[in-house]
This record gives structure tokens, sequence and C-alpha cells, in this order.
């Protein structure tokens, strides 16, 4: 997993490339929009612009937001590894998880919290899950 600096300072093509990849995910997870915004802490306006990814469109994120951007493109890469099927991939994160942690709640609706520590939570116990694998 990649990790972030308070002052690491990203270039605008870097919170482009990585702000669109993440909604991207999200909209395949079937994240709605409060949701994806909420994980990204971005505003409805700027998830929009991600979706349609127009031409010359440009955004600046801070650390914080790329950190969110990081945890939901490493959970994607895990379920990649996890599950052969699409249908997995996508499907997990918004199915209900009555592991102790997740109590009947998707890890989708974890991550919607909004805060950075659900996020980095839900991550490690989908992490966790490769190591049952082998």
């Amino acid at each position: 997993m990649s990790v972030t600096y308070p002052n690491q300072e990203f270039t605008k093509d870097q919170c482009v490339a990585g702000l669109c990849a993440g909604v991207g995910i999200l909209d395949k997870w079937h994240a709605s929009s409060d949701q994806a915004c909420n994980i990204l802490r971005i505003s409805r306006s700027t998830h929009t612009r991600a979706k349609q990814r127009a031409p010359g469109w440009t955004v600046s994120l801070d650390a914080d937001q790329m950190q969110r951007v990081s945890f939901v493109l490493n959970i994607h890469a895990v379920l990649r590894q996890i599950f052969d099927n699409p249908e997995n991939v996508y499907g997990f994160p918004s199915m209900a998880n009555n592991n102790a942690f997740f109590n009947g709640r998707s890890p989708l609706e974890i991550m919607a919290q909004g805060d950075i520590i659900s996020l980095y939570e839900v991550y490690r116990r989908i992490d966790a899950l490769r190591g049952a694998q082998w």
C-alpha cells in the first residue's frame, strides 16, 4: 500500500488520474454519489466532473484526499487478487458481511462513514483475506 505524507504535493495530473480511477472503481462497486463523496472527501460537483472526465479538467487534492484514493485503489487491487470473477471483485464491497468487524454491514457502508480510520480498517480486513488464500 502506498503512503502519502501531509507535506507532499501532487501535480494536478496525478490528482485527476487518481481521482478518476477512484471514482470509476467506486462506481463499479455500486457506491452512491453520496457514498463516493464521503469516502473520497470530495464535493458532489467534483465527483460529477471526475465521472465525466472532461478534457482539460483539473483538480487539486490534498494529502488526505489522495490517501483516500490510495485506499480505494489498494482495496480494489486486493479484491482482484482474491477473486477471479468480476461479480465478486466489484460486488464484494456492497455485500453484507457478517464477520465481527462488519457486523452485517457491507464494506462500502463502513467506508462511507467518511473517516479515514474506517477506510483503513476496511482495507486491513480485506487485505487479511489475501493471507487466507495461501
